[in-house]
């Protein structure tokens, strides 16, 4: 009796039935969409971080650079010198630790050791300046403060955002070129900033290469250089042959060019030297206390977790994840509370138009108790309805979102000098300039099980919150009600 009558009366109340379902399903669909945003920003959002730092990295440990050498420190380049200007070409190299001071390898040890740290690698960031040419009676220096280079008739500058140099008391032809080198531990694949991109001709490092002349390049620096698999790439004199290409998932990549952490200490004089470990955490949930231990376990050290350096990315990707995470939300719980009580409000009404039947029945020997279980019976049927409805027109919103992919930005502001924090050496992102980068990042809207979960408690919900309203009215009506309404 129960089920006929439901079916009778939802068929005979169909436009009524329809209003109650849409208003839930406005408020359950905008809680899909806005959950569905929300994490989509959350997940391009750690696409721009492990584009600096690497996937799977929870925190980085460093310590900070020095003071800027003064003018007397500056690296120089020395060449032999023509008489009469016509020398053969010649070239040199400068291979400079990058970013921060160096650590002791045994500080990785130190740090893997560390209660909460699940592992911990230790990387070398290197900036190789390269000047090529013909030199006439002189010795290069390089100009750390910029400007173009000098040297007489026929000086030949490296360009804007180059290192600048000058040849002094001669003349010279010559080009200054710079990149980033970057020392990972090839028996650790799983951490570092080279997870950050993906092979895509070749292959990466295997675990026996520890001390071998190979180098993977990334595809921006070797279209430029005309580069691929085979090729062969030289630092300080040592030739190394390109085994990979790499390609970074987003945005620029951490290095130039990647060789194996001992040639890097080599090419650079720092022996058992890092200036990076990338550390990962037992549980992400434990990464401020983890990052407490090393601090006080490991002193004079740095340690940046990846809500460091969220903390300085803006855009258009941080505005509209504020305005998700804010905005978003607040208008999600207005709009269901409206729904809610709207559906509510509406079939209390609907029960007050229907106080003859009611009442009828309540005269044929009907209890109130299954009065109100009639009316809570169709208005859990119209919350289930409207949660069926919400969950389609949120999955569609969702797939727009997908679909059409808008493009926000990241800007990573740069810190006070050059690699001094998050967006200059950025967390241990090797060749990074201080100056803020911006990466463009494709927003979606993955919906989850738990988001759907969510979506049809709520559908729930609102059938019970409507039952509630209605089964209230009912209860509250009388045979005599119905005598009345018919006099």
């Amino acid at each position: 009796m129960f089920f006929t009558y439901l079916r009778r009366e939802l068929r005979r109340r169909r436009k009524a039935a329809l209003v109650v379902a849409s208003g839930l399903a406005l408020g359950i669909a905008l809680v899909i969409v806005v959950s569905s945003v929300s994490s989509g920003m959350g997940k391009a959002q750690d696409k721009v971080l492990q584009s600096l730092y690497g996937l799977g990295t929870d925190m980085t440990v460093t310590k900070a650079a020095p003071a800027q050498a003064d003018s007397s420190d500056r690296p120089r380049f020395r060449f032999d010198a023509q008489d009469n200007g016509s020398g053969a070409e010649q070239s040199s190299d400068r291979v400079m630790v990058q970013g921060f001071q160096t650590l002791s390898a045994a500080t990785v040890t130190k740090v893997d050791r560390q209660t909460g740290v699940s592992d911990a690698v230790g990387g070398l960031s290197l900036q190789v300046i390269k000047v090529s040419g013909e030199f006439t009676r002189g010795q290069f220096q390089q100009n750390q403060n910029g400007g173009n280079q000098q040297g007489g008739p026929g000086a030949n500058g490296g360009g804007s955002g180059q290192p600048q140099g000058e040849v002094r008391g001669g003349g010279a032809n010559f080009d200054v070129n710079s990149y980033s080198v970057f020392g990972t531990d090839v028996t650790k694949a799983a951490l570092g900033p080279l997870t950050s991109s993906k092979i895509t001709s070749g292959r990466t490092f295997k675990s026996t290469e520890t001390d071998a002349k190979v180098a993977v390049v990334d595809s921006a620096y070797a279209k430029e250089k005309k580069l691929k698999v085979g090729s062969t790439v030289t630092v300080k004199s040592v030739k190394f042959k390109v085994i990979g290409i790499a390609t970074a998932d987003s945005g620029d990549a951490a290095a130039n060019v990647y060789v194996p952490l001992t040639q890097a200490q080599t090419l650079s004089d720092s022996k058992n030297k890092v200036t990076t470990i990338y550390v990962k955490a037992t549980d992400s949930q434990k990464i401020d206390s983890v990052k407490s231990t090393i601090q006080k376990n490991i002193s004079g050290t740095t340690v940046t977790t990846s809500a460091d350096l969220a903390d300085t990315v803006s855009g258009s990707l941080s505005t509209a994840s504020s305005l998700a995470t804010n905005v978003g939300k607040w208008l999600s719980i207005a709009v269901l509370v409206a729904a809610f009580l709207v559906a509510g409000l509406l079939t209390s009404s609907a029960v007050s138009r229907r106080v003859r039947e009611f009442g009828t029945l309540k005269a044929l020997g009907w209890k109130s108790g299954r009065v109100t279980r009639q009316v809570v019976g169709e208005a859990m049927v119209n919350g289930l309805l409207g949660g069926a409805l919400g969950i389609a027109l949120g999955l569609a919103g969702a797939y727009v979102v997908t679909a059409i992919s808008p493009t926000l930005q990241a800007q990573l502001g740069g810190g006070g000098g050059a690699n001094s924090g998050p967006g200059g050496g950025g967390f241990g992102g090797p060749g990074r300039q201080a100056a803020a980068k911006t990466l463009e990042v494709a927003l979606t809207a993955p919906v989850s099980v738990t988001t759907v979960s969510i979506a049809v408690g709520l559908a729930v919900a609102g059938g019970l919150i409507a039952g509630a309203f209605g089964g209230w009215r009912a209860s509250r009506l009388r045979p005599a009600d119905a005598l009345r309404r018919v006099e």
